[in-house]
């Protein structure tokens, strides 16, 4: 009796210290199948767009650069100079659907012009890729609608590269979002809310991203595969204000300083508000007539929701007195001042907000959605660009968030899935 006893104790611990040793054992990638991660491994990136925003995005904790790729091939060499050891054994592209083939490969981050964010983002989901993208999310409503429709089908883990809902001071606010969203949800500000987006708030419509009227055609540089560049985008001939750092002002890859920063500083919006599956239902315009190729300035903009809630983004410069927040209970400042007395204790009382997933590296291994993902990452681009489309078309607009058109529009809703130039297509 006692000898079966030792016979099941050995077995026992046999299984266990076999359990335990596989639980410690690092399996390579390729034995294990594509786009197995072990938990201890280290992530492979490719960067898609190595301008300076690309290159700003090499080194960030737990991810190895292993494939490059740019139009221009002067920036492919700058990236190489800023990786270690001059970007040595780091392969390098200039078309990305060679780029996203790459089985080694397990993140790309899309750090393009936005007209290229939607479908080079969706091309590397459907290659098995999880994505880092470059806010806007997409240049068009259209193209979000398809990037999730991308991310979901094929499994895949994306974040948007916007992170004031959860991370760093949001700008004139003096406080990271959380306590905001603590104060909304709270009650005591009251409800509906009006949230207004000013300078005089703390925010700044960078309206020096305007496009030029008088282009003159210029000689397009031998580095620079100018009609790779334009790809999707309708052909306009070459000049140097069109491409890399001057880009954001011009309609057909942008939407200048709401292109630019809308998603910073409407993602965390939508976020405190609650709206992160709805979007506005009407947005209203006050502005000069825009060109048609050349993003000009505006006045202000006011997005309303179903249930009364509204977002201000002023450009002139004329809600001097406003609040940040402003409800029937109560007003928000910047620097977390209110007229609301004994705030603080009085917010000590309600619940903290849910815990976010916002290490990309862990939501990737562990095959968890990140905090800000292609769903809720839609929603804030598709405030931006239902402002864009007011603008190009100079008028208010009416818009239902379950279908995502644009009611009794034809024009505004063509403006939804814009064409594309031959081969390109999401």
């Amino acid at each position: 009796m006692a000898k079966k006893v030792h016979q099941s104790s050995r077995r026992a611990f046999m299984r266990n210290s076999l359990g335990a040793l596989a639980a410690f054992t690092i399996v390579p990638r390729h034995v294990l199948g594509r786009g197995y991660l072990a938990p201890s491994d280290t992530l492979t990136k490719a960067v898609v767009g190595t301008g300076g925003m690309g290159r700003g995005h090499f080194g960030y904790a737990g991810t190895r650069v292993v494939a490059i790729c740019d139009v221009d091939k002067s920036h492919i060499q700058k990236g190489l100079d800023a990786l270690p050891n001059g970007g040595k054994g780091v392969k390098t592209f200039t078309d990305y659907r060679e780029l996203i083939q790459l089985p080694e490969v397990d993140i790309v981050h899309v750090a393009t012009p936005p007209h290229w964010h939607g479908i080079i983002a969706a091309d590397a989901a459907r290659a098995g890729k999880d994505i880092w993208c470059e806010k806007p999310m997409t240049a068009t409503i259209g193209e979000g609608k398809r990037l999730v429709e991308a991310v979901q089908q094929h499994g895949r883990i994306f974040r948007l590269n916007t992170w004031f809902r959860f991370s760093d001071r949001f700008y004139g606010m003096g406080t990271t979002v959380e306590p905001i969203k603590k104060l909304v949800d709270s009650g005591l500000l009251g409800w509906p809310l009006k949230v207004t987006v000013s300078k005089h708030t703390g925010f700044d419509w960078k309206f020096y991203w305007v496009g030029k009227t008088n282009l003159e055609p210029q000689a397009v540089p031998k580095e620079l595969d100018y009609e790779m560049w334009l790809g999707p985008a309708p052909y306009k001939p070459y000049n140097a204000h069109r491409v890399h750092s001057t880009f954001r002002g011009y309609w057909d890859y942008d939407g200048g300083g709401l292109g630019d920063m809308g998603q910073h500083y409407l993602d965390p919006v939508q976020y405190f508000l609650g709206k992160d599956n709805t979007s506005p239902v009407k947005v209203e315009v006050d502005a000069p007539q825009q060109h048609s190729d050349a993003v000009g300035t505006w006045r202000k903009i006011t997005y309303t929701y179903a249930d009364g809630c509204q977002i201000i983004l002023d450009g002139a410069g004329t809600e001097t007195k406003a609040a940040y927040i402003e409800g029937p209970k109560g007003k928000l400042y910047p620097g977390f001042k209110s007229d609301i007395p004994d705030l603080e204790k009085k917010l000590a009382a309600f619940p903290d907000p849910a815990p976010q997933v916002t290490d990309f590296v862990e939501a990737v291994k562990n095959r968890r959605k990140f905090a800000l993902n292609e769903e809720n990452g839609h929603r804030s681009a598709t405030i931006v660009n239902m402002g864009k489309i007011a603008l190009q078309l100079g008028r208010n607009l009416e818009f239902d968030p379950v279908k995502q058109e644009f009611v009794n529009d034809e024009g505004a809703n063509r403006l939804i899935f814009q064409p594309m130039r031959g081969p390109w297509t999401i």
